[in-house]
């Protein structure tokens, strides 16, 4: 197991390692922040720090005996807690099991770091039953939960930790990293998809994912202005993530909006679409692209419900359709 700062992690890390340099080690962190930040990575550097026993200057040795086994995956004070199956809660039994394991005190002599992952899977028994570890921590033990939702944490949890907010980051401090990366053409375009996350957006790079986000716009303004069929569309489009798709669509709607009230162009979330999108804003019925961003919104809560999503897209792209409706 690795662990690395990226670029925008330098100032944050000033803010972790203060507390080591300080001897003011919080007994639970929660790190917040939109997926592709590198939260992980972040929680996992200062991990290693914590548990080093010869740190250097802001920085682990990954020479001792700690460092060897944290990279090699097998230190025991180290205890990393995550669903057993992707996008699955993190059930009490697992909460139970990290409970059984604090019994023990630490086998080294530093810190035992517990990193809980995502944390807002944890369901209502499993936090529960974690509260009770902030309530009675066990000695040497720090927490460093992840969250990109922190609000759906129960409040009790959210105020037993010290917070670090992760926040979306601007093209100056990743230009050079995603050219490093092979990143070199469209960097703003991609992060500006990514709301500021520079690992998502590299992964757009890497995935061609603007090919398909153009591809999607081109099919979805035909429907208003084309009278093409919702239904088709719904068909093919439920073969792909909505988790991608919907922000997608919701982004579209309000640089609609925008271009409605003439905003500048600096200001719109696509700007490689602002002359379609201003074709739009003269054909649609303002209202209806107001229900239909409200509707939008609505859907981005139910798409973590289990659902049919060909029924979801159906919903959609009718209400789209009748956008090009002039009252």
């Amino acid at each position: 197991m690795t662990s690395e700062l990226y670029p925008w992690h330098y100032s944050y890390w000033q803010h972790l390692s203060a507390y080591v340099d300080q001897q003011r080690i919080p007994q639970a962190l929660l790190i917040n922040g939109v997926a592709g930040l590198g939260k992980q990575q972040l929680a996992l550097y200062f991990a290693q720090y914590l548990m080093c026993s010869n740190k250097q200057a802001q920085t682990f040795c990954a020479h001792c005996e700690s460092c060897q086994l944290f990279i090699a995956n097998t230190h025991p004070d180290f205890i990393w807690v995550q669903p057993e199956e992707v996008g699955k809660a993190i059930g009490v039994d697992l909460i139970r099991s990290l409970i059984v394991k604090l019994r023990l005190k630490p086998q080294y002599s530093g810190f035992r770091v517990v990193l809980i992952s995502p944390a807002e899977k944890m369901n209502n028994n499993s936090a529960n039953a974690f509260l009770k570890c902030l309530e009675e921590p066990p000695e040497r033990t720090m927490f460093i939960l992840l969250a990109e939702k922190m609000q759906v944490l129960p409040a009790t949890i959210i105020s037993r930790c010290q917070k670090l907010f992760l926040m979306p980051t601007k093209l100056e401090l990743v230009d050079v990293w995603l050219q490093e990366q092979g990143v070199t053409e469209q960097q703003e375009l991609l992060l500006n998809l990514a709301e500021g996350a520079p690992l998502l957006a590299l992964d757009y790079a890497q995935s061609n994912v603007l090919e398909q986000r153009q591809n999607c716009f081109s099919e979805w303004q035909k429907i208003p202005l084309a009278n093409a069929c919702p239904i088709e569309l719904a068909e093919k489009w439920y073969k792909l993530p909505a988790s991608q798709i919907l922000p997608w669509l919701i982004s579209w709607t309000e640089d609609i909006i925008k271009c409605h009230f003439n905003v500048e162009s600096s200001l719109l979330r696509n700007p490689d679409l602002e002359k379609h999108l201003n074709v739009l804003s003269k054909s649609l019925d303002l209202q209806c692209v107001y229900d239909f961003h409200r509707l939008l919104l609505n859907d981005m809560q139910r798409i973590q419900t289990q659902l049919n999503k060909q029924l979801l897209f159906e919903e959609i792209l009718i209400t789209w359709a009748q956008a090009a409706i002039k009252k």
